[in-house]
């Protein structure tokens, strides 16, 4: 039996119905309620209601569980949300981490992120052997992925089976209102402005496959970079709206333009109680030119490759399409 937490989120949605798919039984928890995006597979998945803040829902949920998949994290760069969000994602996780030790799982996988890892020297591209160094461009996000990143290290030296993934940023259809799903709703509604930032990105598909294959094998104590490809913003944009048939982001923003949005954007937050489309932090990453080396990952499992970018954004829109043809009939 597989246990999933964040079953409801992103990730673990398409996580979820792969494992289904492959024919393995699958528990997950939910918060609020089960993933309505999995309706059609519901019967072939074990719902039971939990938080990773709740050890004794833990420990329950844990029993007769084998392999753990930890994708339960809050992604935020929201100042409100920083105490929220390191409470969860580093405390939720030790629980995790203590539970799976008691339950005496076989194996756990851990959902960290490229943000917990050290940045490279100017010029160079980061990998897993990077050293985590104390910066003004370091996240509340990523400080608490590197946190939680911690716990899964204490529970390998105390005997847990273990293995961490670190995607960039994730790409896929569906939530269209949250994380990387709005990135696609920005370019269809011709958002004007451009960074020449460069990040790493990653189809949601291809996380799912490494996931897997690293579970069903017997690498522990090791961490993987999941990125295909390290694009600048401007080019992901333009891309993005080429496919959607949309006007592509011909303004160039400067610093000084973004540091000024963000502040009227935390006014209009303040005004409307609406969370606000660009932070400090989010403004300031996107003039961040960062490199992703994703070797290891392909070195380390034997067939696999992934996706070209252009690929997922092809499959990406025409998913969107199809919702927003939907939604207007």
């Amino acid at each position: 039996m597989i246990l999933v937490t964040g079953g409801t989120g992103f990730l673990g949605s398409y996580l979820i119905r792969s494992l289904v798919d492959a024919g393995k039984p699958v528990r997950a928890l939910y918060r609020k309620q089960p993933s309505p995006r999995l309706q059609d597979i519901a019967d072939k998945i074990e719902w039971v209601p939990g938080d990773i803040l709740d050890v004794c829902a833990l420990e329950d949920a844990m029993v007769g569980i084998t392999q753990v998949y930890h994708c339960a994290a809050v992604v935020s760069f929201l100042p409100a949300d920083r105490s929220r969000m390191l409470r969860i994602n580093v405390e939720g996780t030790a629980n995790v981490v203590n539970m799976a030790l008691d339950a005496g799982v076989k194996k756990l996988l851990h959902v960290s992120s490229v943000a917990a890892i050290g940045r490279a020297k100017e010029g160079g591209a980061i990998n897993e052997d990077c050293e985590w160094e104390d910066s003004k461009n370091n996240s509340q996000y990523s400080i608490s992925k590197l946190q939680a990143e911690m716990e899964v290290w204490r529970g390998i030296a105390e005997g847990l089976d273990a293995v961490m993934v670190n995607p960039s940023i994730i790409l896929g259809a569906g939530f269209w209102e949250d994380g990387s799903g709005a990135l696609i709703k920005k370019a269809w509604n011709e958002f004007p402005f451009y960074t020449e930032g460069v990040n790493g990105f990653v189809d949601v598909r291809d996380v799912v496959t490494a996931m897997i294959q690293l579970m069903d094998s017997d690498i522990i104590g090791e961490r993987f970079i999941l990125s295909a490809d390290n694009w600048s913003y401007r080019q992901l944009f333009t891309t993005m709206a080429a496919s959607l048939q949309k006007k592509p982001p011909h303004i160039a923003a400067k610093p000084w333009m973004t540091e000024a949005v963000w502040r009227v954007e935390r006014l209009k937050g303040l005004l409307t109680g609406k969370h606000p489309l660009i932070t400090r932090e989010t403004a300031r990453t996107a003039r961040l030119k960062v490199y992703y080396d994703n070797n290891k990952i392909l070195q380390t499992l034997p067939g696999f490759d992934f996706r070209p970018l252009a690929d997922t954004i092809r499959d990406i829109s025409a998913a969107f399409l199809k919702d927003q043809s939907l939604l207007q009939q």
